[in-house]
């Protein structure tokens, strides 16, 4: 009996380690990457204030960054995808950066996030010289560490959901890019908690991978960010 309670003693202090660590490295996260928002859209009128518009344009971004989400049968984008998008698509037209880096997961010939994304911003009115598509943005780290070895970003305006920005954020400072954030959050989404849990054990994850870097799924040839984004079309 002795030796069992030892054991349940130490799984109970071993549970409360994990949990300990999950919850401090939320933390960390949140509050490093909370720092570098400059702006938050809350309706659907995707409206900034002046002084939202003047920090942004003082980042002299090369792109904006655009995070790929999950695209409706049909090919349209998601609610989610589409809140990203229109507000990528405003700061675009405001001049806050010259181009759109959409960057999204396109690891089947059935499944094509940034297809989607590009031919929304076309419908937008954004000329396709200025939209740039990685293909290969299979997670938010990778998505990242492309943006700077595939496309040579060091200055970005991020765009993606709040609570998917923390993480983003602080792992474009680990990675060595300057980024600012601009959260669309013009809607309460269906599966919200869902997608709130789960963004716990992906900063767990990501908090990681800003420690071992390790590469991508996959690299390929430099693309310069300040041409034409039709070759990646």
């Amino acid at each position: 009996m002795r030796v069992i309670g030892k054991m349940l003693l130490f799984i109970i202090k071993l549970i409360i380690f994990i949990v300990a660590a999950v919850l401090i490295v939320n933390f960390v996260v949140v509050i490093s990457g909370g720092s570098q928002i400059e702006a938050n859209v809350t309706d659907s009128s995707v409206s900034f204030s002046k002084d939202q518009i003047e920090n942004l344009k003082s980042e002299d971004a090369q792109c904006i960054l655009v995070l790929g989400a999950a695209v409706k049968p049909d090919g349209s984008p998601s609610k989610m995808l589409k809140d990203r998008l229109d507000v990528a698509i405003s700061l675009y037209k405001k001049g806050i950066a010259p181009k759109l880096l959409l960057s999204g997961d396109n690891g089947s010939a059935y499944y094509n996030e940034v297809k989607c994304m590009k031919d929304y911003a076309v419908e937008q009115g954004v000329p396709k010289d200025d939209i740039f598509l990685d293909h290969a943005g299979f997670s938010t780290y990778e998505s990242v560490y492309r943006a700077r070895d595939i496309f040579g970003v060091s200055r970005m305006i991020i765009v993606t959901q709040k609570y998917h920005m923390y993480r983003a954020l602080y792992i474009a400072k680990h990675l060595g890019v300057s980024a600012v954030g601009a959260c669309s959050n013009q809607k309460i989404y269906s599966g919200q908690p869902f997608y709130s849990a789960r963004e716990v054990f992906a900063r767990d994850k990501d908090f990681v991978q800003c420690i071992t870097k390790p590469e991508p799924t996959y690299l390929g040839e430099k693309i310069d960010i300040s041409g034409s984004g039709l070759s990646t079309q």
